[in-house]
């Protein structure tokens, strides 16, 4: 049996109960439980993955609407090649058709496209049309979406860790520089601000690898709801529980 979109208790919270003038800057999405949602209706993953495509779709419309400067997606990591080879074919051809579909409307709408991963060892398709929507929006001003894609936090780190010793060695970097600051330039989101947000779908309660840097001080949301089925109304559902928050940054409370 399929799962239940919400309870009722929590159908209540719309957009009005929001404070539109603290809302989160920068939202990150592990969009998770596509192949369950199609396995508990009988559907191949496949269905499932093409369902998520239309969510992704769904929120970007959403959040494009708001105020948030920055939408971070899960849409493949680096453990994701152990799939069966239909299914990341699939997952494939689904982010590169879809990258080629909606470019034009993305630009209009003033959305600029990132890329945290390593496109290099993407399918040729997918790596040019990628590379075309990155060339092509990277003046626009409005939301920035950064699409995490062959994508694992730990090799970023690694990465981000490789690039300081390569500088160190050539003489382009003081070593007695490096600090928490100054490692974020060598991070795949080296100009961008820390999500405040994390919201994981599917149920499970881990963030699998995902901007682990960046989430250090993150406020972190799970629900139930598979992908597919995620939309505007548990969007808001996860900002109204973020605003309810106090965010301290390991300091104390102000009432202490």
């Amino acid at each position: 049996m399929a799962r239940p979109l919400q309870k009722d208790n929590e159908a209540k919270t719309t957009l009005k109960d929001l404070d539109l003038n603290r809302l989160p800057k920068h939202i990150a999405i592990i969009m998770d439980g596509n192949g369950r949602w199609a396995r508990e209706r009988g559907f191949p993953r496949t269905i499932g993955h093409k369902k998520g495509i239309d969510a992704f779709k769904r929120i970007l419309e959403f959040v494009s609407s708001l105020n948030i400067e920055v939408l971070s997606v899960y849409a493949f990591s680096t453990e994701n090649w152990k799939r069966p080879k239909k299914e990341v074919d699939t997952l494939m051809e689904l982010l590169s058709s879809s990258i080629k579909k909606q470019l034009d409307k993305i630009n209009r709408k003033n959305i600029q496209i990132r890329v945290m991963g390593c496109i290099e060892d993407l399918p040729c398709e997918v790596k040019k049309n990628l590379k075309k929507a990155i060339e092509l929006t990277k003046n626009n001003k409005g939301l920035i979406v950064n699409i995490g894609i062959n994508y694992g936090s730990r090799r970023e780190i690694v990465e981000g860790v490789k690039t300081v010793c390569r500088r160190v060695m050539q003489g382009q970097f003081d070593l007695e520089t490096l600090n928490e600051n100054s490692f974020k330039n060598f991070l795949d989101t080296k100009d961008l601000r820390d999500p405040d947000l994390v919201i994981r779908t599917g149920g499970e309660l881990r963030l699998s690898n995902f901007m682990l840097w960046q989430s250090a001080y993150s406020e972190l949301w799970f629900t139930d709801v598979y992908w597919p089925e995620f939309d505007k109304q548990d969007l808001i559902r996860a900002i109204y529980d973020y605003q309810q928050r106090e965010r301290r940054f390991g300091g104390i409370s102000i009432e202490s």
